[in-house]
């Protein structure tokens, strides 16, 4: 991804290089790809991000590359089930009533809308994490750190969608954790492209790193093992 000089200007007197991680090693690494479910993905369902589509392939492709690689791949699902109680601010202010309740009702685990988008090549040794708000991380929402932890994971690629919303939420929490945390650009998508970017320049000012996927897939270096 091209930055303007500005930003890469203030990044580099932040960190003294644009870029900080020089390779990734693939056992303490996971792909954290977020929401893409048939409510943010595909036509009719009220989450809908039609950009998210074109992005399964690139999703597909680092998958693939991180698995044979010896790392993991997350899958994270929003339910709204019992969200009117658990997250009750969001859908009683942030929300019309006819919003909320059609939230509610699409993204039931019960719901279609609630399943994996088609086109994904999820495989059954990948994790599957179901949140309850934008950020898996924020305390409450998932088992997503403790899975992660539990793998000796420590560092996280971020793909899936809304780049500005879960995405965002769930890598800047991440970062917050102690985790490196890359928004992998291509591999995410929001309802327009000015989000994505914006998303994206605010996330490299301040968070961590962007690449694309065939930027990290050059980085999946496996590290010797200490003696």
């Amino acid at each position: 991804m091209d930055f303007p000089a500005w930003i890469v200007e203030r990044v580099l007197a932040r960190q003294g290089c644009l870029h900080p991680y020089a390779a990734f090693d693939p056992r303490r690494t996971a792909f954290v790809v977020v929401d893409l479910q048939n409510y943010y993905t595909q036509a009719g369902f009220m989450g809908e991000c039609a950009p998210a589509r074109a992005t399964f392939g690139r999703v597909n492709q680092l998958a693939s590359a991180l698995r044979e690689a010896g790392g993991t791949v997350v899958w994270v699902q929003t339910s709204a089930e019992g969200a009117d109680r658990s997250w009750s601010h969001h859908h009683a202010y942030m929300l019309t009533p006819e919003r909320s309740a059609r939230r509610l009702r699409e993204l039931d685990p019960s719901h279609a809308g609630f399943a994996l988008a088609p086109g994904l090549d999820v495989r059954p040794e990948d994790p599957r994490v179901v949140k309850r708000c934008y950020s898996a991380l924020v305390p409450g929402s998932s088992s997503l750190d403790a899975t992660l932890k539990a793998r000796g994971i420590d560092t996280l690629l971020i793909g899936g969608t809304v780049t500005n919303v879960c995405c965002e939420s769930t890598a800047r929490d991440a970062m917050m954790m102690n985790y490196a945390t890359v928004m992998v650009e291509d591999a995410l998508s929001a309802v327009t492209q000015d989000e994505h970017v914006q998303a994206l320049h605010n996330w490299m000012l301040f968070f961590g790193d962007v690449l694309s996927v065939d930027e990290v897939v050059a980085r999946l270096v496996p590290q010797a093992v200490p003696a």
